[in-house]
């Protein structure tokens, strides 16, 4: 059964920085095929969307609003750890972040329908 433990969310100022860890755990991987790994959030009210994908040849994607301020990364030795650096935090980065894993590869950030495993997720709360 796939496990998917994110941390390090907190409570920041606008302009400060956080740095999210995902530990993927249970999860059964073949060479032979791509992965897609991404983090996605979700605000009060709002449904969940992604933030920042990584292919298993390291190539990144991420969506407009972090561009420039987020960094997806993975652990070289292996799949199992997800990292999401956020620089110049907002207020409305606001939310709670989940990490999660499919089996594809991404040209672009996936939606949420493309994913069926979620962790619990980590809050994250910047204020002005």
């Amino acid at each position: 059964q796939v496990q998917l433990l994110e941390s390090g969310g907190g409570s920041v100022q606008a302009g400060g920085s956080l740095r999210l860890t995902c530990r993927v755990s249970g999860y059964t991987y073949s060479r032979y095929l791509s992965y897609c790994m991404a983090w996605f959030r979700a605000a009060p009210g709002k449904e969940r969307e992604g933030v920042a994908a990584i292919n298993t040849d390291g190539s990144t994607k991420y969506v407009d609003s972090v561009q420039g301020r987020f960094i997806i990364s993975r652990d070289n030795d292996n799949n199992n750890t997800l990292y999401l650096q956020m620089n110049s935090l907002k207020p409305e980065d606001t939310a709670i972040y989940y990490c999660t894993i499919g089996q594809f590869r991404c040209k672009v950030v996936p939606t949420a329908d493309y994913y069926h495993d979620w962790g619990q997720g980590t809050q994250v709360t910047v204020s002005s």
